[in-house]
C-alpha cells in the first residue's frame, strides 16, 4: 500500500523531470502539419509553437494564446508526424517548434456537467462556473462486447405520437432520423428532448449554423430540459477535426453516465456532418478518394462511433442520430452504411413538410427493429392495422383523385378512406405539445375502433 502510494506521488515528478523531446513544423499544406524530429503515435496531441502548456484539457485544447496551438497525429510516414490542428492555424510556420504531449485527448466527466454547454473538446462554453469533481478520461472508449450487452426489453417514451406507437424506441437502441435538408430533422430532435423520459440527454450539435445553437438551448431545450441535459457544440467554422472529436465527445460523456446504471439519451446531430468531418481529415492526410469522395475511413469510423451506444451492462445509452440524406437520396452512402448499423431507421418525407404535416414522418418507411420485443400483443395487433390500412390507401391513393376508384373493391381502403382525417390529425402533433405514451396508445385505440 505504501509503496503503490509513493508511486502516486512520484508519478508527476517522474514525468516533469523526464527530458523533453522537441521536433519542428517541416510543412503547412491545407488542413496538414507535418512535424519532424519527434516521435509520436496516431491520436496524440502535438503542441506547436509556444512553450507553455495548453489550457483546458489534458494533452492540448486548441490554441491557448498567439503563439501556441494544439494539432492531433493522423497519419505517420516514417518520422514524419501528419497533424490537423485543433485551432485556427494562422501564424503557423515552418520551422516552428513542436513537442509531443504524448496522450490523446481527454475531457472531464462527472456529474458537474449536467446543465453545461460544452464546445466540440468538452471544454465549457456557457460562461459558467469551473468544472469541479470530475476525472480526466480519454474521449477514445471501448464498446461492450456482444455478450457483455443487456437485451432490449423497454420502451423509452419520445413524446411523439407516431414515434411511440408506430416506430417505438427501446432502452439501449439506436435509431437514425433521415431526411434531406429543411424538411424538420433538427425539429423533431427539439420534440423529443422535451418529451423524453431518458433520466438525462446528451446532445451534439455538430456541423449546425451558430445561429441555430441559442434557439436550439433557449426556445426548444428551455431552462428544464437543459437542467438535465448535456450539450456539445461544434458549429460549421470550426476546424474538421474539432466537429469530429465533438461526436466522441458527447459519446464518451453519455458512457460515463451509462457506466453508472443511467438511462441516456444520445442524440447527435448530425451523424453526416462527422462523416463529412471525417472525410475532411482524411483527405489532409493522404488517403485516396472512394464512394462519392469519401475516404475508406469514413466506413470505418461509423460502426466504431455508432456501437459505443446501445445497453451495457448497468445502464443504457439510447441514440438518435440524424442522417443527412443528399438530393433526398436514402441510399446515399453515408445514409447507406448508417440504415445497416442502426437498429431501426425514421424517415421524413419532403412532401409531407411542404404540406404542414408535422412532424414530416413517412411511418410506411420508417422501421423499429426491436419493436416486438418492447410492445404488447396488443399494441402490436393495434400498429400493425394502422399500418395495414395506410398502405392500402396509399394504393388506391391516385385512383381516389381522379375518381377512378370504386367503393367495394378493397374493404381495407375503403375503411382507410373513412378514417383518413381522424390517422392524420393522430400522426400530426404540435412542436410544443409532449404527448405521453400511455396516452398515445388509448388514441390509437379509440381511432381504430371508431371506424
Amino acid at each position: 500500500m505504501v509503496s503503490r502510494l509513493l508511486q502516486h506521488r512520484l508519478a508527476p515528478a517522474i514525468r516533469a523531470a523526464r527530458p523533453e523531446v522537441t521536433g519542428r513544423v517541416d510543412s503547412v499544406l491545407g488542413l496538414s502539419v507535418s512535424v519532424v524530429g519527434v516521435p509520436g503515435r496516431v491520436g496524440d496531441l502535438v503542441r506547436i509553437g509556444g512553450v507553455g502548456g495548453m489550457a483546458g484539457l489534458r494533452g492540448g485544447s486548441g490554441r491557448e494564446d498567439n503563439t501556441t496551438i494544439a494539432a492531433e497525429v493522423v497519419a505517420l510516414d516514417g518520422a514524419r508526424l501528419s497533424c490537423l490542428p485543433l485551432g485556427p492555424l494562422g501564424g503557423v510556420g515552418a520551422g516552428d517548434r513542436a513537442v509531443n504531449t504524448g496522450s490523446p485527448l481527454q475531457i472531464q466527466v462527472g456529474e458537474s456537467l449536467r446543465g453545461r454547454v460544452l464546445d466540440g473538446l468538452g471544454r465549457p462554453m456557457d460562461n459558467g462556473p469551473p468544472l469541479v469533481n470530475t476525472e480526466w478520461v480519454s474521449v477514445e472508449g471501448e464498446p461492450p462486447t456482444a455478450m457483455e450487452r443487456g437485451l432490449i426489453r423497454f420502451p423509452l417514451p419520445l413524446g411523439v405520437r407516431a414515434l411511440d406507437t408506430l416506430v417505438p424506441c427501446g432502452r439501449g437502441q439506436r435509431i437514425g432520423i433521415f431526411a434531406g435538408s429543411g424538411v424538420g430533422k433538427s425539429s423533431l430532435m427539439s420534440m423529443i428532448t422535451r418529451g423524453t423520459e431518458a433520466e438525462i440527454t446528451v446532445v451534439a450539435l455538430i456541423g449546425e449554423r451558430g445561429r441555430e445553437v441559442r434557439e436550439f438551448l433557449e426556445h426548444d431545450l428551455g431552462p428544464e430540459g437543459l437542467a438535465r441535459a448535456v450539450v456539445v457544440v461544434a458549429t460549421s467554422d470550426t476546424p474538421p477535426l474539432v466537429r469530429l472529436r465533438a461526436g466522441f465527445v458527447a459519446t464518451r460523456i453519455a458512457e460515463w453516465y451509462r457506466d453508472r446504471g443511467k438511462d441516456v439519451l444520445l442524440m447527435m446531430d448530425s451523424l453526416t456532418r462527422t462523416a463529412m468531418a471525417q472525410r475532411e481529415v482524411g483527405l489532409s492526410a493522404g488517403e485516396p478518394p472512394a464512394t462519392r469522395g469519401y475516404p475508406p475511413s469514413v466506413f470505418a469510423l461509423l460502426p466504431r462511433l455508432l456501437e459505443r451506444a446501445g445497453p451495457g451492462s448497468a445502464g443504457t445509452i439510447t441514440g438518435l442520430y440524424t442522417v443527412l440524406v443528399e438530393g433526398d437520396d436514402q441510399n446515399e452512402p453515408i445514409a447507406d452504411t448508417a440504415r445497416s448499423i442502426l437498429d431501426g431507421h425514421v424517415v421524413l418525407d419532403r412532401k409531407l413538410a411542404t404540406s404542414g404535416h408535422f412532424p414530416a414522418i413517412d411511418v410506411l418507411e420508417s422501421v423499429s427493429r426491436v419493436s416486438g420485443a418492447i410492445t404488447t400483443r396488443e399494441q402490436k395487433a393495434m400498429a400493425s392495422e394502422l399500418r395495414r390500412l395506410m398502405a392500402a390507401y396509399r394504393d388506391v391513393r391516385e385512383l381516389l383523385e381522379i375518381g377512378a376508384y370504386v367503393p367495394g373493391t378493397n374493404p381495407d381502403a375503403d375503411r382507410a378512406r373513412e378514417l383518413w382525417p381522424a390517422i392524420t390529425a393522430f400522426l400530426r402533433q404540435s412542436l410544443g405539445d409532449p404527448y405521453p405514451a400511455g396516452a398515445a396508445w388509448d388514441a390509437m385505440s379509440q381511432l381504430l375502433n371508431s371506424g
